[in-house]
């Protein structure tokens, strides 16, 4: 009798134990299943940035380069000599070596007697100062008369104008008819040939506009002095 309470006894100890175990063994997976589904919420949910986390914007790290301008401005180079252009286009220079606009007078209009005008310009300079040809053009006549002395007729390029060239004191070497001249070249030099006071020596500088036969006596005479002083400067010989 005794033995068999006693086994009852610890069957019942025993089962309660058991049970006791399993309840909690059961409350441990329940705690582990939460903390599993807590974590996979968390990892499900993004991160909701608020005003305290700051928005870090991509930073640029480009450098916008403007174009860099590799185009050289070329200024317009002086030129020793300053020219007037004519109403044909053509470019004018004093044609004595030296001469400034300022050292010109006007006398176009001046009375030479017998109801003569003086109809072109006297530039005064030593003797013998270079005179050069104020145009491109070519040596159509030289020719010695009592008023004129030593003279020379040049026509420009195109055989519109004349240009005369007086009381010079001699030709320049290798000066003839038929030369091609550029402007600035030496022709001659300054003197007191023909009707000139000796002791006045300059060059009497006309320009005539040529007739349709071309003769280098005959043209309507240009007055050169505002041609001359518009903007005109001394000129330094080619040669």
């Amino acid at each position: 009798m005794r033995t068999a309470v006693s086994f009852l006894i610890g069957l019942v100890v025993g089962a309660t134990g058991v049970l006791l175990y399993l309840q909690e063994t059961a409350q441990l997976a329940i705690a582990a299943d939460s903390t599993v589904a807590r974590s996979g919420a968390a990892a499900a949910t993004p991160t909701r940035r608020g005003a305290a986390t700051s928005r870090s914007e991509p930073v640029s790290t480009q450098v916008r380069s403007e174009p860099v301008s590799t185009q050289v401005r070329s200024e317009p180079a002086s030129t020793p000599t300053r020219r007037v252009a004519m109403s044909n286009s053509e470019l004018l220079a004093i044609p004595v070596i030296g001469v400034t606009p300022e050292d010109l007078r006007q006398d176009f209009t001046d009375n030479r007697g017998g109801g003569r005008t003086h109809g072109a310009l006297d530039i005064r300079a030593p003797r013998g100062t270079p005179v050069v040809a104020a145009v491109d053009g070519t040596i159509r006549k030289l020719f010695t008369s009592k008023a004129g002395g030593l003279t020379i007729y040049q026509y420009d390029v195109a055989s519109e104008r004349c240009y005369y060239y007086a009381h010079l004191d001699r030709y320049a070497d290798g000066i003839r008819e038929g030369k091609v001249v550029a402007q600035g070249d030496i022709i001659g030099y300054v003197g007191t040939t023909g009707n000139a006071p000796p002791g006045t020596p300059h060059l009497h500088f006309a320009i005539t506009i040529l007739t349709p036969t071309k003769e280098w006596w005959k043209g309507e005479v240009l007055d050169p002095y505002p041609l001359l002083t518009g903007g005109a400067a001394r000129v330094t010989s080619n040669r």
